[in-house]
């Protein structure tokens, strides 16, 4: 009998219901990754057990409220629907699961099903666009980690970063079309997760990487730079919409602490765009593939309120992929490369 293919789809994670103690322990072991807080574990320990998840704790279950529906998480139950989908699309031949980085369903209770089901060989695909240390690293990072002391490793690939796939771009540009149609918008911001910038510099080649201009193009010096491939990504996007380059921005947001992040902030771009008289704007969330805190509830209510509250009147969101059918058949291509 031949030796199934297995195929791992990777998100973030999510807390296991929206009760303080549930969402504390999601902070706790996320802000304890040594590539999310990448400073000394003595430190990290103190800030995340002392400061962030105690205080922090409550007001994310708060924010988790406004998010959970009648299935939980959307992060989580979209995974899972991709996964469904995607083992419908392939053959028998292939093995579909998926796991969250932090919490459950976890990596390390689902590489243990693979290893009992003895594949033959293993894809991981974490299911962010763009390569970081934080997300994408980490991933690989904790995967290296479980299965370093298997008696029988399986061939092991990682696919790194997907925001050159074609479908991928076509389905994020489906999905702004259907509002594009219906209303006429001033400008359009394609917000991202931000990161501190020593993160970006720690990971450049030589002394390339100046977060500046130099993430004007993606080549072979910053092909893994997440702010260079940031921008590539809203490139790809706003060339098949059609949209001219005076007519968009590309920000980052949900930043952490008062180190400084990858600019521009967010927050502080779309108070300039009301004030330059901007009234309606279409926003992009493009680092991320399903709908969730960091999407539905800070780029969707937060951010309107506070462009509303700054003199602007229209502030749409485009969905993320979610369970979209294209975004599935992109997922397939990437996982029989």
């Amino acid at each position: 009998m031949t030796k199934k293919k297995g195929i791992l789809l990777v998100n973030l994670g999510t807390p296991d219901s929206t009760a303080v103690s549930d969402v504390r322990k999601y902070l706790r072991e996320f802000l304890m990754d040594k590539r999310v807080i990448d400073i000394p574990a003595f430190p990290r320990f103190l800030l995340v057990n002392g400061i962030i998840a105690p205080f922090r704790s409550p007001k994310s279950a708060a924010e988790y409220r406004k998010l959970w529906d009648e299935r939980g998480s959307p992060l989580k139950y979209y995974t899972e629907d991709i996964t469904q989908l995607l083992a419908k699309k392939l053959s028998d031949d292939y093995s579909v699961k998926f796991a969250m980085r932090y919490q459950n369903p976890s990596l390390s209770s689902v590489l243990e099903e693979f290893q009992r089901e003895e594949v033959a060989t293993l894809h991981v695909i974490p299911l962010f666009p763009q390569y970081a240390s934080a997300t994408t690293g980490s991933v690989i990072d904790r995967v290296m980690e479980l299965t370093k002391n298997w008696q029988i490793i399986p061939d092991i690939k990682f696919t790194s970063q997907f925001l050159e796939e074609e479908l991928f771009i076509e389905t994020i540009c489906d999905q702004g079309k259907r509002l594009m149609e219906k209303e006429s918008y001033d400008h359009f911001l394609f917000s991202y997760h931000g990161l501190p910038e020593r993160q970006i510099k720690k990971g450049s080649y030589g002394d390339y990487c100046q977060l500046g201009s130099c993430c004007a193009t993606l080549n072979e010096h910053n092909r893994y730079c997440y702010r260079a491939q940031c921008f590539e990504t809203t490139r790809l996007i706003t060339k098949k919409l059609g949209i001219e380059e005076e007519n968009y921005t590309v920000c980052f947001q949900s930043r952490l602490g008062k180190d400084p992040w990858v600019q521009p902030y967010t927050e502080e771009t779309l108070k300039e765009l009301a004030q330059k008289g901007i009234k309606k704007v279409l926003a992009f969330s493009p680092a991320f593939v399903s709908d969730c805190l960091e999407t539905t509830i800070e780029v969707g209510e937060t951010y309107r309120e506070d462009f509303i509250e700054a003199g602007g009147e229209k502030w749409d969101l485009v969905p993320s992929l979610n369970a979209e059918d294209k975004w599935v058949e992109c997922l397939k291509g990437i996982a029989i490369k």
